[in-house]
Order: structure tokens, then sequence, then C-alpha cells
């Protein structure tokens, strides 16, 4: 019912404004109609049966085309459009009180009817509603569970990777060039590895000595480009410092660049009128969490702190596709802690342990943090433990929604790459969607 009445609202936003009235209205419809969709299986769930999420789309990912339209047309331009109205429409309209030609003071309207609306759904409907759709209360923050999406996600790719060996006989293959014996990225290398096992995806490894020269690592490249089982190739980062890091990224097949290093295919995420390949993986990953958590970007304030080509460039990027208002901190960035305590939505990816307090945020802020940041921990079986960016003690009393560390940017940042080796093998395959 809620949905159904706010569908009326958002046709008539759509007459007055195509914009981002229309496509607010029409995701609270679409949000709401599923979420009733869904309430019978939540009975289920308590039963052991867990909701299931969407596959990861890059299309969802590279957000909404809307051209940045900044005045609105005039008002009587605007209604030469549709003179004689939707009668039905505009009923429904006038009996929520909100008349189609209110002009501007309907923006208020149409505001407040929707969040009557929302307040008014039955309260096992909001359980099951997007974030951003739920009013933030002084309750502790919801906690976005990366290993629960990640897994949803593997799901989904090993049942197409199934499908791919019944319809050509291959599987998708990704290879590894890792350098040196850094211990973090020996333990990245291993969870890629065991993800690629997980979902039926064939993986290659080329180790390497630290004290290798860049041409044996570009053989590694090379000879992996030319490899037709070999459909993603990353190189683990950091290298070691004699090495040239860019020429070295540059020499990866365009078409397997899974990582989306390519200066191609960064350059692509940058136009918004293009479309890259690939999206870095951790990037994806953050943005992959905010939309299976249902939170709303267009608009909204973001923050993300460190700019490196790994992270923080490519996910003000993206989220710029999705319309947010991105703010970027860095190392000399006067008073950062004022400037994150402005924002709706946080994403740290500085690698800096404990670097964001509970007072950089304001109250009912969401939280991304993408820090993996080992502690000496005499405890723990490893001698060391991971804590992110994020004081997560003082946080959790202030943010709505948080992710863990370990257990939530991690996992997705994983499932995204696969994901992207499957698209790769797709493509060569022929079995793009």
């Amino acid at each position: 019912m809620a949905g159904a009445a706010v569908a009326v609202l958002a046709a008539a936003a759509a007459r007055r404004n195509p914009g981002r009235h229309a496509y607010l209205l029409s995701r609270v419809a679409r949000e709401l109609h599923d979420a009733a969709a869904v309430a019978p299986s939540a009975a289920e769930g308590k039963a052991g049966t867990r909701r299931r999420r969407r596959r990861s789309s890059s299309s969802l990912v590279l957000g909404p085309d809307f051209p940045d339209t900044w005045d609105p047309p005039p008002r009587d331009a605007a209604r030469s459009h549709h003179p004689q109205g939707d009668g039905v429409a505009d009923e429904k309209l006038e009996i929520l009180g909100v008349g189609s030609s209110d002009g501007p003071e309907c923006d208020l309207k149409l505001n407040a009817t929707v969040e009557y609306m929302l307040t008014s759904t039955p309260l096992d409907l909001l359980e099951l509603a997007p974030l951003s759709f739920v009013a933030y209360t002084d309750r502790p923050a919801t906690i976005i569970d990366g290993k629960s999406i990640a897994e949803d996600i593997r799901l989904h790719i090993a049942e197409e990777v199934r499908q791919m060996k019944s319809a050509v006989g291959h599987v998708p293959g990704l290879a590894v060039v890792l350098v040196g014996d850094r211990r973090d990225s020996e333990s990245y290398v291993r969870y890629k590895t065991k993800g690629c096992e997980e979902v039926g995806i064939k993986s290659l490894l080329a180790k390497l000595p630290g004290n290798c020269t860049e041409d044996e690592v570009m053989d590694s490249v090379l000879r992996y480009n030319e490899d037709p089982s070999v459909h993603g190739i990353l190189v683990q980062l950091p290298l070691p410092q004699h090495m040239d890091e860019e020429r070295i990224l540059s020499a990866i097949s365009l078409e397997k660049d899974v990582d989306g290093f390519h200066p191609l295919n960064v350059g692509n995420l940058a136009l918004r009128s293009r479309k890259p390949l690939f999206v870095p993986c951790a990037a994806k990953a953050c943005i992959e969490l905010l939309l299976q958590s249902g939170i709303e970007l267009m608009g909204k304030h973001v923050t993300v702190i460190g700019r490196s080509k790994v992270v923080g460039l490519p996910t003000s990027l993206l989220l710029q596709r999705h319309h947010a208002t991105v703010s970027i901190i860095h190392a000399f960035t006067t008073d950062p802690e004022a400037i994150t305590r402005e924002s709706d939505i946080v994403i740290s990816a500085a690698g800096v342990a404990n670097l964001v307090r509970g007072s950089w945020l304001k109250q009912g802020a969401i939280v991304i943090d993408v820090g993996t940041n080992p502690i000496e921990d005499p405890t723990s079986d490893y001698g060391y433990r991971l804590t992110g960016d994020v004081c997560f003690e003082e946080a959790v009393k202030v943010a709505s929604a948080i992710t863990p560390v370990p257990g939530g940017v991690g996992p997705v940042t994983i499932a995204m790459l696969l994901a992207n080796t499957l698209d790769s093998a797709k493509r060569i395959y022929g079995l793009s969607d």
C-alpha cells in the first residue's frame, strides 16, 4: 500500500521535474514494494533462511546516468508539457494533501508526505527497509556485515562459473604476480587464492624474490597476457622501491586488468560519459556495501580519507558518478576533523590505525572503514591483530552504521575481484549480459 502511494507521488514528480525527486520517490516505492514482497520470508528467516541479496552489478556500481541540471525550467514551461494533468494521479495526490501543480511548495509537501508514509509503514516492513529510509535514533550503530554480503556474491559467482563451464567447457582464470615476502601481501594473496577455489575459478601464482629485476616481473605479466586460460591478472602491491610500478601495471592487458589500475580504466572511470572495463576492487567494494545496505548516495556529503590510486581516488570518482558531494582528506588537509564532522558518510582509507575518532563524526553518520592496520597483540596467535582507521569503540556510539575490521570491506573486496575476473571471462567467451 505504501509503495503504491509513493509510486503515485513519483509519477507526479516526474511530470514536474524528471530529475532527483522522481528518482528518489520511485526508489522509495520500489524499496517498500520489495520489502513487502519479502515480508513473508522474514518469518522463514527466523527459522534459518537468510534473505538473499542481489549479485553485484557493475552498471549499478557506476551509478545513475543523470545530467547536471542546475536551474529548473520556468514554472509555466514546465506545466506546458502536461496542461491537462493526469486525473487519476491528481485525484490521489489531492487525497494525500498534495496538488500536482503546487510549484516549489510542492517539494516540501512531497518530502513531508513521503516522511509520513515511511513513519506510518508497519514495523515489520521498516525492519526490512534500507537504512536510508529508517530515521536514525539514539541506538548503537548497525554493523554492516561484509562477510554476509560477500558470501551472497560468491554464491552467485559460483553458479555463473558452473554455467560457463557447462556452456563453453572453460572456467575463468586469475593470475597473481607476487614479489617479495611481505607478510601482509602473502596473506592477501592467500585470501584471493582461497576465494578462487571456493567459486571454481582457476588461480595461478608467479612468486618472485624481492631482489628480482623489473624485467623479470614484466616477463611474468607478459606471459600471462598471452595465456588464453588467464582472464584476469593482478600484480600484488606494493612492489619493491627499485621497481617502476606504473610501467609494470601499464603492461597488463587492458582486457585482463581486473584490479582496474590500467591508466585507460582509471581515465574512463573519471569520465562520466565513459565506462571502464573494470573498477578497482576496494573502491567497488565500498560502493557495493553502501548499495547493498540501501544507503542513498545522491546529494549526500561524503568524505574520503586518503587519495591513493588503490582506494581513495577511484572511490571518490565512483561517488561522483553517484552524484554525491565529495570531500577528499589527505595528509596536508587543514583541520580534517572539522570537514569530516560535516559529512553524512565517511570512507577512511588512510592506513593509520585509530585515526578517525568519535569526535570526527556527526551524529548518525555512516562509516566505511577500509583500513587494515596490524597492531601488536601478544594474546593473538599471530602476535598481532588487525584494526581499522576508525576507532570502532568510539565511532559505534555516534554512527548510525559502520563496517567492522576485520569482516567489513575486506571480504567484499575479494568478492569484487572474483566478479571482475568472471566478467572478463564472460566478455572473452561472448557470454556478457
